[in-house]
């Protein structure tokens, strides 16, 4: 274990400096800050769960089934987030890594080289999921007055979940770098975002959200408790991790069991990991060396039209974006993901079954569309974070041209913000579009739904791309190490706060106007004034939001150009 150690030990190094090279004011804010944004998020979902499990609970005799079928349910979204990022995780840190050259140079075996980018891997990509699932068990332990045993299972299914998880990714890459030998290793990300689509239609299949909602598909109550107390597949490790702490939480029995299963799952797979990248892992790193092959077909035709709205500086960087994400074959397969998460959400809302719910249907669709739009702002966010946030970061030593460049860098992130809004704006206008019509509401949701959309989208890529301006980390060598900085963190709880509250903003006006239009009153001249003020609210936090991160972000990154 020494060499391993040695080789992770520059890893912590590096982030002790970085600590001691902070000031101790700016440790003291970044502190509180961090502690602060944790505290927000962590009391709105554990409040979340706590309702949900609350009005679980007072159902007697099916609240229990309800509630462990939820606990399913984020166990599986778990293991498939886990899965999903401990690929990219360890594509960067096995493949295409600066410092491996150096490694690889030092008398280490390629076995131990690999222990120890698995356990830096082990730890990017599982510690947020760490910390989202923390309010999640305590609502589920204050709730059933669980005692100490429940938490401690809870902590064992969770870090074996994420070592099972990331081991299997390490299986994956490690036999596919060197399955596909006349590709180069970015190439290989197709392969490896195919993978994970069908990764995520099976997880979405072994989760059925629809029936938890709709008992009728069944042909009676019994059949229909009988497939929710159902827990899956017994053979999934998280079946395992479920029944353990099942067991905890309420009966104690077979959770020596599981957890020996889990145990021996997890650490099975790290052996065969291990084994397999001792004799295959230095094989797929030599073939990754090697020049990647671009499979983006480009036109010269569209680029010389796209050209003609553009002129100068700004037609520089603007090909230059587009050139670049061409070249960067790790994009296009997160296209292929982007794909498959759109037909999921959009099918969602097809098996709802609104229909068979004994409301008023019209009443229910524009709720859940209304709804809808803070659900899509916050897949655009998570989208933002990966795409847009690590957008500065990634320019990498290359940075360099643009700093001596003859271009300010609010120009800079102007052309940037121009370069994701477009796409992020017609992906986020056709989820509430498709939606909208599945869901048959009235033209004023429809209106109101497009809108606010469009009011923010702007906002979340502004802030995205200013906060990442203002928090870059050129050394990164992947986005999610950008993404998951104090940067990332800070952006991904301003974005939830100004998707919220304007949300919240739009609610009460919106219902007012909407049960007018139903029972075909007019409008008093209060309604109108409280409508005209709310949503011109929501507009003035819409142009801040879009505004200010871009002058922030500019203020930050040319003062830091200035200190180095």
């Amino acid at each position: 274990m020494t060499p391993i150690f040695l080789l992770i030990r520059p890893r912590l190094q590096g982030l002790a400096n970085t600590i001691k090279k902070a000031s101790r004011k700016e440790r003291r804010f970044r502190i509180i800050l961090i502690l602060s944004l944790g505290i927000v998020f962590w009391t709105v979902l554990f409040a979340i769960f706590y309702r949900v499990l609350s009005y679980f609970k007072r159902v007697e005799g099916f609240g229990d089934v309800l509630a462990l079928k939820l606990l399913s349910m984020v166990l599986v979204t778990f293991f498939a987030l886990l899965i999903f990022s401990g690929v990219i995780t360890l594509a960067a840190k096995l493949y295409l890594s600066r410092d491996l050259p150096l490694v690889h140079s030092l008398p280490v075996l390629p076995g131990q080289v690999f222990l120890a980018r698995f356990f830096e891997s082990f730890f990017d990509s599982s510690w947020m999921v760490a910390l989202y699932s923390l309010p999640i068990f305590l609502s589920y332990g204050i709730i059933y007055q669980a005692g100490f045993s429940f938490y401690l299972a809870c902590g064992a299914a969770l870090l074996l979940l994420s070592l099972a998880a990331v081991a299997l990714s390490a299986v994956l890459m490690v036999t596919a770098a060197v399955i596909l030998p006349a590709q180069r290793i970015r190439s290989m990300a197709f392969f490896l975002g195919a993978l994970i689509l069908v990764l995520l239609v099976v997880t979405l299949r072994l989760i059925r959200p629809e029936q938890l909602v709709d008992p009728q598909v069944f042909l009676s109550l019994a059949q229909y408790l009988q497939s929710m107390e159902t827990p899956g597949n017994v053979f999934l490790p998280t079946t395992w991790a479920h029944d353990l702490i099942r067991g905890a939480l309420f009966t104690g029995r077979d959770a020596l069991l599981n957890l020996g299963l889990l145990v021996s799952f997890s650490g099975s797979l790290l052996f065969c990991a291990y084994r397999l990248a001792d004799r295959l892992y230095f094989l797929g790193y030599s073939q990754a060396q090697n020049a990647p092959v671009s499979l983006a077909i480009g036109s010269r035709r569209r680029r010389q039209g796209l050209e003609r709205y553009f002129s100068g500086v700004t037609q520089a960087l603007v090909l230059k974006e587009i050139r670049t994400f061409r070249r960067d074959q790790t994009q296009w397969p997160q296209l292929l993901l982007i794909f498959a998460l759109v037909l999921i959400y959009v099918y969602n809302f097809s098996v709802l079954p609104l229909g068979s719910i004994p409301w008023r249907a019209t009443y229910l669709k524009n709720f859940v569309s209304f709804l809808n739009i803070g659900l899509a702002g916050f897949v655009l966010s998570a989208l933002a974070a990966r795409f847009v946030y690590p957008a500065v970061s990634m320019e990498g030593a290359a940075f360099w041209l643009i700093r001596t460049a003859p271009l300010e860098i609010k120009t800079f992130l102007k052309v940037k913000f121009l370069f994701y809004c477009l796409p992020f704006m017609i992906l986020g206008e056709a989820l509430i579009i498709l939606t909208n019509l599945i869901l048959e509401v009235t033209p004023f949701v429809m209106i109101l739904s497009t809108l606010t959309i469009a009011l923010l989208v702007p906002g979340i890529v502004s802030l995205a791309l200013g906060l990442g301006a203002a928090y870059p980390d050129f050394r990164a060598e992947n986005p999610a190490q950008a993404t998951t900085s104090m940067g990332g963190l800070i952006f991904m709880v301003m974005s939830a706060v100004f998707i919220v509250l304007v949300v919240v903003l739009e609610a009460g006006p919106a219902y007012q106007v909407f049960l007018a239009d139903i029972a075909g009153r007019q409008l008093s001249a209060v309604n109108w004034l409280g409508i005209v003020v709310s949503f011109g609210v929501v507009i003035a936090i819409s142009l801040l939001a879009t505004a200010l991160p871009l002058k922030y972000g500019a203020r930050r990154l040319t003062a830091r150009l200035g200190e180095g």
